[in-house]
């Protein structure tokens, strides 16, 4: 069965990984997640993730961090962006998530970015999802 949201998929199997409180998640490779993924990893919402390959289909492994208490760090993640509802944004009417706590990722001309970091050099772009 075909997925006509690749993104949304992940989105939604990292927010259950999370609440089940599990250790690892997989999902299947592609570009745009791998850069979604390395943003979560910059900002410290996830521990690490690595590539595999499985009965020949590429995986990325997310590993899943969690606080001293053994508290999910990522406590919600949005979807904005969808394939029958675009949302894009200029760079002076970007929104804020958790009046800066959170982070919103754009799709922009340059590739994908966080909010600040687009309002930064002034880019505006499709608003994919918000992580809190």
């Amino acid at each position: 069965m075909s997925v006509s949201d690749p993104i949304a998929d992940m989105l939604t199997k990292v927010r259950n990984a999370v609440q089940a409180r599990f250790e690892k998640v997989d999902i299947v490779t592609s570009k745009t997640k791998l850069e979604i993924i390395k943003i979560m990893k910059n900002e410290g919402y996830i521990k690490n993730f690595k590539k595999h390959t499985e009965d020949g289909k590429n995986y990325i492994r997310i590993f899943l961090k969690y606080d001293e208490k053994s508290e999910p760090v990522i406590h919600g993640i949005k979807r904005l962006s969808t394939p029958g509802r675009r949302y894009y944004t200029g760079y002076k009417t970007m929104p804020r998530v958790f009046n800066g706590l959170g982070v919103l990722l754009v799709s922009t001309s340059q590739g994908i970015t966080t909010g600040k970091k687009a309002q930064d050099k002034k880019m505006g772009g499709e608003l994919i999802c918000s992580i809190w």
